[in-house]
């Protein structure tokens, strides 16, 4: 399948602060993967979901508020892995966990070693969310728990929770490329207690976990947060990322609602990610 390319240049000094703000106003369209770089950012959306009108209306409209100019290409499929195979560099994550490409060299001197082959799934680690997420995994103890890896994209952190010790775990994605790349990442790591899903909220088993991550973003966590809070255990930690400083407020709001105690939070360039408690109410 090819691919609609959205490239984004920025004027002005604030580069890589305009371009998170665009980033998590064009995450509400089927854009499913984001490129940063120097001059601005790139979207990519799978060219059977793209409108030419609403996506340009929605350019245009930004563009009254904040200086930028757009180019809109059809891109290769096969485009795609290149580019990522000559950008793509190794992370090391608090000196812990490394992720790396199966064409990268392996490092043995670490807890983890972690191989994603990312494609067009969002999910390696370069970006501020998945980094505190991991973080995250790295500081608590997954040890025969249950997990939900809600928007796993590459399945990075159920792998790693995984790898912690976790005994059943289930990631689900509504894109196609993000399950297939799971299954991969999955196989590629001897990954076998994980079951992968694709789907929205509906895709949720009925059943209970101990402990919830997503890395989504704030109008999807906050219309999905009554649904984890429902499958989530009392005593269960819910771990999310995705937004933004300011949006703390009406996240731990939200939560509060279904029972969820904001226990404290992890900020990176103005991304924030969350660490959350399911309060059991004694009766």
């Amino acid at each position: 399948m090819n691919y609609i390319q959205v490239e984004l240049f920025i004027e002005g000094e604030d580069i890589t602060e305009t371009g998170e703000i665009l980033i998590a106003l064009l995450s509400e369209y089927p854009f499913d993967s984001f490129d940063e770089n120097e001059t601005g950012i790139r979207a990519f959306m799978p060219v059977n979901l793209f409108n030419r009108v609403e996506i340009t209306g929605v350019l245009n409209d930004l563009k009254t508020s904040m200086n930028f100019s757009y180019e809109i290409t059809e891109i290769e499929d096969q485009n795609w892995n290149k580019k990522w195979e000559s950008n793509y560099d190794p992370v090391l994550i608090d000196g812990k966990c490394y992720i790396r490409a199966p064409f990268h060299e392996a490092k043995k001197d670490v807890d983890y070693e972690i191989v994603i082959e990312p494609k067009m799934s969002f999910g390696t680690a370069h970006h501020e969310t998945t980094s505190m997420m991991i973080s995250y995994i790295l500081e608590n103890n997954f040890e025969k728990l249950t997990v939900l890896d809600m928007g796993c994209g590459t399945a990075v952190l159920a792998i790693l929770a995984s790898m912690k010790g976790a005994t059943s775990l289930v990631a689900i994605d509504n894109d196609e490329w993000a399950y297939t790349n799971t299954l991969e990442n999955l196989e590629r790591n001897n990954i076998t207690n994980t079951l992968a899903l694709q789907g929205g909220k509906e895709a949720i088993p009925d059943q209970k976990f101990e402990v919830i991550l997503a890395n989504i973003n704030r109008n999807i966590l906050l219309d999905q947060i009554q649904i984890y809070s429902r499958v989530l255990s009392p005593g269960g930690k819910l771990f999310m990322s995705g937004f933004y400083e300011e949006d703390i407020p009406v996240i731990a709001k939200e939560a509060e609602k279904f029972g969820l105690k904001l226990i404290n939070n992890k900020m990176k360039n103005n991304w924030v990610a969350v660490e959350m408690e399911r309060i059991e109410v004694r009766g």
